[in-house]
């Protein structure tokens, strides 16, 4: 039995339900009633027997069980009971109906009625992601918070609705009532009621838990001996089976779990944790991220092609792979460049792009950190792959079109980041100096200067500002893009004392190499103009206003082992005078910065 605790392992079992559609089987008990306060019908069962006793004026007693069994001879059955006291069918349900059926101030108060996890169910089941399942619940709230979506499930719940039911294959909602249906004297609440099940129900449970995974939610397994033997006799390990409970679960439930090497959910209640599983699946389905274990595989297999050039035709094929799986989902029209600019839409549009450039930029960072000269090219034609998609089409709002180029950004930044770890300077500045085709007449331009920070035309800080937890930062879109990288970069950049700094290196780079579009004099004009210091427009990031950080940054760079490397790498186009002009009007640029905030 696995113990999962933290955010993590819901995003697996989101992925697991997300990728494999319709194969996780729900199985609901008695959890989920409850909290709409609806009683189990063992409940059902000890209040009627308290009543009837009240009614012969029997003395209230501590243990109705116990007195019943001593009075009877016999275990406690609802079936049995309502027969003794030779109550009619219909008479029979109105009973049942007093317990289930909300009254107009159960309405009123909220009580009877299908719960937040009910709808996240039937959320789950209209798109697809749920068809089969399992509760031990005899209510009508799951289906009628499924037909609320539009959707008619095919409902089981006795051998004789079995036998005529539509088949599992075929149904898109198929949900088998294992205790009976309220409007059914026939329901089962004792122990020995729910020893064992008919044949028919093991059969269809025996092929529900061999072809479906299998998410247990609001069950205690208690009482439910012939379900809980039909889970341990299931001969199939091919989906997990996972587990959500409050609190510590029963003895019997730790040790299906176990059997089942099942994993543990600790959650706070049926309604958040189902709300929250069915949230993270759309989002999913939103982004079409990939599963991060599969990013990860991703990684970690770049890594090992890199190590040996016998496998670098297999490292091509990868990249080209991934390169055109990510242009494919690109072209999801959905994400047409019309449409409302509006704060919600940037953050689905920016949550969209990073999902799915996640793999392929996390791949190339492994290659700008641990790469050779050889993979550059490589790198570039991707980089302009994916950027001259973005520019087919230039018609839409200008923001839409502009942020389609946003993969390219995220592949440059990820590159740049890996090549700074590495001190590949040489790297650093072909890459950065290659040209990008926007295409439809434009003219080209440096990577530096159609891919970088505000030099891109979607870098304007006011749609950065549209992220949550931006909206009042000056550097939006450079803070954004630190907070993502310390994360992407963290399975490819190995121990770094301060990714803040890293980062931050790049960023001032990338200036200094953007600088190189002016000549010395262009540079030292604008600086001499007028009373006070001038400057020459260039992309300053973050680094612009972090003057603690940006300070040790310059002082390394300008230090002679590093600046000569950097020279002979052609940056700053290899003059010492020119590389000190671009820093001393780059420092210029982040006074003002500074004045501002």
């Amino acid at each position: 039995m696995t113990l999962l605790t933290d955010d993590d392992h819901l995003t697996r079992l989101s992925f697991s339900i997300y990728e494999n559609r319709g194969v996780y089987a729900l199985l609901i008990g008695s959890g989920l009633s409850r909290a709409a306060q609806i009683p189990t019908g063992w409940e059902i069962t000890l209040d009627l027997i308290r009543r009837v006793a009240l009614a012969k004026e029997e003395k209230e007693q501590t243990n109705w069980i116990d007195w019943y069994k001593e009075k009877t001879g016999k275990e406690p059955s609802y079936s049995e009971l309502v027969g003794e006291l030779g109550l009619s069918q219909e008479e029979r349900r109105a009973i049942l109906h007093k317990y289930i059926e909300p009254t107009e101030e159960d309405r009123e108060e909220g009580r009877k009625l299908p719960t937040a996890a009910h709808f996240a169910i039937a959320d789950l089941v209209k798109s697809g992601y749920v068809r089969v399942i399992i509760t031990t619940n005899f209510d009508r709230l799951l289906e009628s918070a499924i037909r609320a979506k539009g959707i008619e499930p095919t409902v089981v719940a006795s051998v004789d609705m079995l036998k005529g039911a539509e088949p599992l294959t075929h149904s898109s909602c198929y949900i088998l009532k294992l205790h009976g249906d309220y409007k059914d004297s026939r329901i089962l609440n004792t122990e020995e009621e729910l020893s064992s099940y008919p044949a028919e129900y093991d059969a269809i449970l025996d092929r529900i838990l061999d072809e479906h995974g299998l998410v247990v939610c609001g069950w205690s397994s208690e009482w439910d001996h012939a379900l809980r033997a039909a889970i341990c006799r299931c001969p199939s390990r091919r989906y997990s089976m996972y587990w959500a409970a409050r609190g510590n679960p029963s003895s019997d439930a730790q040790d299906l779990i176990a059997q089942r090497n099942g994993i543990l959910f600790t959650i706070e209640g049926a309604d958040a944790f189902l709300t929250n599983l069915k949230n993270r699946i759309e989002t999913l389905a939103q982004t079409h991220r990939k599963n991060p274990q599969s990013v990860e595989h991703l990684v970690n297999s770049t890594k090992r092609f890199l190590r040996r050039p016998e496998y670098r035709i297999d490292l091509d094929d990868l990249l080209k792979s991934e390169s055109h799986t990510l242009v494919q989902k690109l072209d999801d029209e959905e994400f047409s460049a019309h449409g409302e600019l509006t704060a919600t839409e940037f953050q689905r549009r920016v949550a969209f792009y990073e999902a799915v450039t996640e793999p392929l930029a996390r791949m190339i960072g492994v290659i700008g950190r641990w790469g050779g000269e050889d993979e550059v090219s490589r790198i570039m034609d991707i980089i302009r792959f994916v950027y001259n998609r973005a520019h087919k089409e230039n018609s839409g709002l200008y923001s839409w079109v502009s942020l389609q180029s946003y993969p390219a950004v995220l592949l440059v930044t990820s590159f740049g980041i890996g090549l700074v770890s590495g001190e590949r300077w040489r790297a650093l500045h072909l890459i950065l100096s290659s040209q990008l085709d926007r295409g439809m007449g434009s003219k080209s331009v440096r990577i530096v200067e159609g891919a970088f920070l505000w030099s891109w035309d979607g870098g304007k800080n006011e749609y950065w500002q549209l992220l949550e937890g931006m909206e009042r930062h000056k550097t939006a879109l450079s803070d954004h893009l630190c907070e993502l990288f310390e994360t992407w970069g963290s399975s490819y950049l190995g121990v770094v004392p301060s990714f803040e700094t890293l980062y931050e290196t790049w960023e001032i780079m990338a200036s200094i190499i953007y600088h190189e579009r002016y000549s010395i004099e262009e540079l030292q004009a604008a600086m001499d103009a007028g009373n006070r210091p001038g400057y020459t427009w260039a992309p300053v990031g973050r680094s612009g206003w972090n003057s603690q950080i940006r300070s040790g940054i310059i002082e390394n760079i300008q230090s002679d082992e590093l600046k000569q490397s950097i020279l002979q790498a052609s940056i700053g186009k290899g003059r010492e005078d020119f590389l000190d002009t671009a820093i001393e009007n780059y420092l210029r640029l982040a006074g003002r910065m500074q004045l501002t905030f």
